[in-house]
């Protein structure tokens, strides 16, 4: 594969898409490699590149989860290392540790999932996994970033020593503080700090009186800051001690910076990883938001787009909620060229740079958002004449410069090339640019490239319908409202609806019919043809597409009431199982009973023994031989079977209940007439059997005598029993 040309990168918005990616890394380098990418040469290293990429999109839905790879650069440190007797900072040092560290945990994961991750293990398995450095590191340099005290022995003595002289200091100090507290020498703040040191707050007027070296005073002067004469004499002693720890460090980090030296490309190996690794994370990342995959990469000249989206479109109108239209379209060696005609705004432009830019991203090693079943093949150039490429520097015109790239095409253009032009033929007379232009086509067909071409000529429409391995296609508009589909057609060329679109935006319709008189009348028919095949195409798409759900609709409803009797039928066997089997037991049960009535008669046990044994005989005699499971089974088939019929004996009982309730409340809703209560009425509690005798009635209360006892209750709730009629 040869190098992609810097002006298709620009013409397919290559960059835009790279500064996507790049926004994903989480490191500076990995930012600005990400925007270094470029379409590769080497097949070998671009499999690889989509496969790890690929590898680290599913790692996202799995469960073996790839390392952290965030890491400061450590660039200025490997180019120290380079430089003789150079010292490294201790958080130079840190940074080392940490790569070293956040490397080894790749290495250790990649080789540990090879199975899932066996290109990413590919990647790395040059690089030595080792924890010298980082174990040498973490010997001098604790985890606060500080010196330890056990990275040279000398370095402990000094610290020892200093330790020591600090503690001196603060008893010198303390005894000071308090003598001159006691004789009132002292400001209400008593000390304070100054270059590291404590020093007394003396009032001004007893500074002469306090013995030690004056370190300086207050704004207003009322106070002086004296550091005391004994701790002065320590305080010499530790600058010195201070001094020497520096030069124990610096000469630590020399030695550690030495170490150092010999691994120095096995450092940069480190960074080029975690750097690699940052854009492959990336990647995968912009895969995600795209819902991008990795198709099939074919050897042979095929090239199939299924349901393919132009990322920087998908990626905007996903962040405006607005809907992507997605676009299918197919080349091999028989339908190499595909020429696609229509109206302005239908989405001719936006198809061409689909296909360009996902070849262009494939080839760089990034996954294209297309439907899993696509197939795309790999171009040595791809090559590209999209937009008003005038130049005013070079004086060239818009027509000029096309006719210079297209003499550009002619001589690079081979059977390995997909060129791609917007517009085709445009900038120029239309008779005689479009003469030239299907002049130029013939050429690109003869190489045997492949090729997509927008264009409105009609000679170039018909070229294309004339060669056999090319193709027209349209993008389809709507027949009422004159409104893109953005839907790509193959096999028909389309209609520019240059008289449509121009009614429907206003133009009298006397100045449109002079227009169409000025022109040829075979173009006007033939553009009419178009058209007209155009809807009638729409129409039986729109037929065949309600067919398609009626037949779909038709198969599933079939399907539903198949086993929908299947399983009547099954519960049927199951019901006249259980029937036979439960007249059989009822059958059984009469004999039992029999015998039992003629035992009880008779208390005969020999007859009764007799015929009870010859009752199960015969029944024995009509059962089979079967094993413990298949009985097993049957007993659970039996016992499902009852469990299904006692469910509907109870739905049967609650719906019976459900009734007999609904009569009960509507008696109550429209309750008989009630019959007028009197004194010495024999009347009942409702739902009671207990009769008794009205006394008294008083504010729509009754007292019932019961004969034993008497009670007082509501009129409601008796009810009058009638007097028994005298025979």
């Amino acid at each position: 594969m040869h190098k992609i040309y810097s002006k298709t990168l620009q013409d397919l918005e290559f960059s835009s898409v790279l500064e996507q990616v790049s926004s994903l890394c989480i490191t500076v380098l990995g930012k600005e490699a990400a925007l270094e990418i470029s379409p590769l040469t080497d097949r070998e290293a671009l499999e690889s590149a989509l496969n790890q990429t690929n590898e680290y999109l599913a790692s996202f839905e799995n469960d073996n989860t790839i390392p952290n790879h965030y890491f400061d650069a450590i660039t200025p440190e490997i180019k120290l290392l380079k430089v003789e007797n150079s010292l490294i900072e201790i958080e130079g040092f840190r940074r080392i540790a940490l790569v070293s560290e956040t490397v080894n945990n790749h290495i250790q994961c990649y080789k540990k999932f090879t199975v899932y991750y066996p290109n990413l293990y590919a990647s790395i398995s040059h690089i030595e996994y080792t924890k010298v450095l980082q174990n040498e590191i973490h010997q001098v340099i604790d985890r606060f970033g500080e010196i330890k005290d056990t990275a040279s022995s000398n370095l402990q003595k000094i610290r020892r020593d200093i330790a020591q002289v600090r503690t001196k200091i603060n008893q010198s100090f303390g005894g000071a503080l308090s003598t001159y507290t006691s004789a009132g020498y002292l400001d209400d703040i008593r000390e304070t700090i100054i270059d590291n040191r404590r020093v007394l707050a003396v009032t001004a007027m007893y500074r002469k009186r306090v013995k030690g070296a004056i370190l300086g005073n207050s704004k207003t002067g009322s106070i002086v800051y004296i550091e005391p004469e004994a701790t002065r004499q320590y305080s010499h002693t530790l600058t010195n001690l201070e001094y020497d720890e520096q030069e124990e460090i610096q000469k630590i980090l020399r030695e550690l910076t030495n170490f150092l030296r010999p691994f120095r490309s096995l450092l940069i190996d480190y960074e080029e990883f975690l750097i690699r690794i940052d854009t492959v994370a990336a990647k995968a990342k912009y895969a995600r938001q795209l819902n991008a995959v990795l198709p099939q990469i074919t050897t042979e000249r095929r090239f199939e787009l299924i349901d393919a989206y132009h990322p920087l479109l998908y990626h905007s109108n996903k962040a405006s909620l607005k809907k992507t239209y997605p676009q299918t379209i197919e080349l091999h060696q028989e339908n190499r060229i595909i020429v696609i005609s229509g109206p302005n705004a239908g989405g001719k432009s936006i198809t061409l740079k689909t296909v360009g830019l996902l070849q262009l991203m494939l080839q760089s090693g990034l996954l294209v958002p297309v439907h899993q079943r696509s197939t795309m093949c790999l171009f040595d150039r791809i090559l590209t004449d999209i937009g008003d490429n005038q130049s005013i520097e070079n004086h060239l015109s818009t027509y000029s410069y096309r006719l210079k790239n297209m003499n550009f095409f002619l001589r690079k253009c081979n059977d390995k090339t997909l060129f791609l032009i917007d517009e085709f033929g445009t900038g120029s007379d239309p008779e005689l640019g479009g003469a030239l232009a299907e002049t130029f086509l013939e050429v690109f067909y003869e190489k045997e490239a492949f090729g997509i071409i927008t264009t409105h000529y009609s000679n170039l429409k018909i070229l294309a319908n004339e060669l056999p391995f090319a193709t027209n296609a349209n993008m389809r508009f709507d027949n009422k409202t004159l409104e893109p589909v953005f839907k790509l057609v193959l096999g028909e060329a389309g209609s520019s609806f240059t008289f449509e679109v121009a009614q429907k935006n206003g133009i009298p319709y006397s100045l449109i019919n002079r227009a169409k008189k000025k022109i040829e009348r075979g173009k006007v028919r033939f553009d009419a043809t178009i058209a007209k095949l155009q809807k009638q195409r729409s129409k039986m798409e729109k037929t065949s597409t309600d067919l398609i759900d009626q037949q779909s609709k038709a198969r599933e409803e079939a399907k539903r009431l198949e086993e929908l009797n299947v399983r009547i039928k099954d519960k049927l066997e199951k019901y006249q199982q259980l029937y036979d089997h439960n007249q059989r037991m009822i059958s059984l049960g009469n004999k039992v009973n029999t015998l039992a009535e003629d035992y009880f008669m008779s208390k005969k046990k020999r007859p009764l023994i007799s015929e009870f044994l010859r009752i199960v005989e015969t029944e024995n005699s009509k059962r089979k031989q079967e094993s413990a499971a298949v009985k097993k089974k049957e007993r659970a088939k039996k016992k499902v079977v009852e469990t299904e019929v006692q469910k509907q004996v109870q739905k049967i009982r609650e719906r019976k209940q459900k009734e007999k309730a609904e009569k009960i409340e509507q008696a109550k809703i429209a309750p008989k007439p009630r019959p007028t209560l009197k004194v010495g009425d024999r009347v009942r509690l409702l739902e009671s059997k207990s009769v008794g005798t009205i006394d008294i009635i008083e504010k729509n209360k009754a007292t019932v005598n019961y004969g034993i006892f008497t009670t007082k209750v509501s009129l409601d709730q008796l009810e009058l029993v009638e007097a028994k009629k005298k025979k």
